[in-house]
């Protein structure tokens, strides 16, 4: 039977080499505020406010193209917010009238919040008080760069108030890619070719911008745990800022580059962006039917195949809104029950952010050429440049992230250093190869003679 320790409350003076496999008895989790939860709320009810404001407003300029496509981007991304909350917490299978209620009028975050806030000011009030409910939980962490396993109990409470979380986490996701990203793409599309910026349009781009910069940053954090979903995660202010600035440069520099890109070809840029998203959507299909293997059917206990088909389309339409924008984190895997390959997938982040840099730079050269300057009153080569540099930044950003500030990089079988190494011994090997074949040619026909 595996001894219990107790944990103190810095990990890094425990004798870890003395424990072998042991189970360190961790302290009990402390509840915190929920800044994130009164935050992705904050987002949503602003996105939304400023949204149906510029619907007003189109509406009465009679702008009416303008005012359907706002509309039906604040919709689309606001009803699978709703649906991804209920889906989370299992609603349907609950007599909560009130919840389904607010969730159809949209405003499921608004009461799900309340929720939280009480749930915490519960534990507030009986902070000290043993609860009557615990279940124990398991982790490895890395100590002095070994393998711990930890247990501490975790009270129905405290699991109750992470759901929460985690559902907001998914939640800002969802709104960020399948509803700022849109929206923020076509305000700045209008922006463009109206030359001018009202308060309203700003203030719906800014929120757009901090929503997909939000759910940038959330996709790496939730990308880490689910691969490593057997750990114990730490996450420091460095490694939260290094992703945020890569996360921010990335986003802010295809989204423009996509808006003068469309701007300058107008319809003629449709096909190129409706195939380049079919590509992105129908890949992890495409490898799924060669791949022989069956549709999962133990992603819930409930579901039957249509659910879980309906599940699956839904998480590939997301995986194809955020590799539409930005690098997802990770490859979708749809025969697997976690839907995620849990490899750490260097060729994959390379082939993405290898295509995608062509793309921008094909994309910035037809504005370049093709841009008619009443668009803007700048230097277009100036602008391309600046765009095409922003995003080599925010690929440095990445590569400084995974080499040095990843919270596991220690349990990498290879990092990125490795992976250009190996990428540029092959390439010198082939050359090389490629060298000695004429000479030896040479030698042949001079032992011929």
């Amino acid at each position: 039977m595996d001894r219990v320790y107790e944990i103190p409350e810095e990990p890094n003076v425990v004798p870890v080499s003395s424990l072998g496999e042991d189970v360190i008895r961790g302290p009990n989790p402390r509840f915190t505020f929920p800044f994130s939860i009164l935050f992705s709320t904050f987002l949503y009810c602003g996105e939304a406010a400023s949204a149906l404001y510029m619907v007003r407003i189109y509406r009465k300029n009679n702008e009416t193209f303008w005012m359907t496509y706002t509309f039906s981007f604040f919709m689309f991304s606001s009803i699978m917010v709703q649906l991804t909350l209920i889906f989370v917490h299992r609603d349907l299978a609950k007599d909560r009238p009130l919840s389904l209620f607010m969730h159809l009028i949209l405003l499921g975050p608004v009461i799900r919040c309340l929720e939280a806030m009480i749930k915490y000011l519960t534990l507030w009030k009986k902070e000290g008080q043993e609860e009557p409910y615990v279940s124990l939980t398991r982790k490895k962490m890395l100590i002095d760069g070994q393998e711990v396993l930890i247990e501490w109990e975790v009270g129905h409470s405290i699991r109750t108030l992470a759901m929460h979380r985690n559902a907001y986490k998914r939640m800002s996701q969802i709104q960020a890619f399948l509803g700022s990203v849109p929206q923020l793409t076509y305000q700045l599309y209008v922006t463009l070719i109206s030359a001018e910026v009202p308060l309203g349009r700003a203030v719906l781009m800014v929120f757009s911008l901090i929503s997909v910069t939000y759910g940038a940053t959330l996709c790496n954090m939730l990308a880490i745990q689910i691969k490593y979903d057997d750990y114990k995660i730490r996450l420091g202010p460095l490694e939260v800022l290094c992703i945020t600035i890569w996360r921010t440069l990335e986003i802010t520099s295809r989204l423009m580059i996509l808006v003068l890109f469309s701007a300058t070809l107008k319809l003629k840029a449709v096909p190129f962006l409706v195939l380049n998203f079919l590509i992105i959507l129908f890949e992890p299909w495409v490898k799924f039917w060669r791949s022989g293997a069956q549709m999962p059917n133990n992603i819930e206990k409930n579901f039957s195949r249509v659910g879980t088909l309906v599940v699956l389309i839904s998480v590939t339409i997301l995986y194809a809104g955020i590799n539409f924008s930005c690098w997802s984190a990770m490859q979708l895997k749809l025969a697997d029950r976690d839907l995620v390959d849990k490899g750490q997938n260097w060729g994959h982040m390379g082939l993405h952010y290898s295509v995608r840099l062509v793309e921008n730079v094909v994309m910035v050269l037809v504005f370049k050429f093709l841009g008619v300057k009443v668009l803007l009153n700048y230097c277009h080569s100036l602008i391309a440049v600046q765009l095409i540099i922003a995003y080599l930044i925010s690929i440095g950003f990445m590569l400084l992230f995974f080499q040095y500030l990843h919270p596991l990089r220690s349990l990498f079988t290879h990092n990125v250093v490795d992976y250009l190494h190996c990428v540029c011994c092959r390439r010198h090997h082939r050359e090389r190869a490629e060298n000695e074949e004429p000479s030896l040619e040479a030698e042949t026909r001079q032992s011929i003679v």
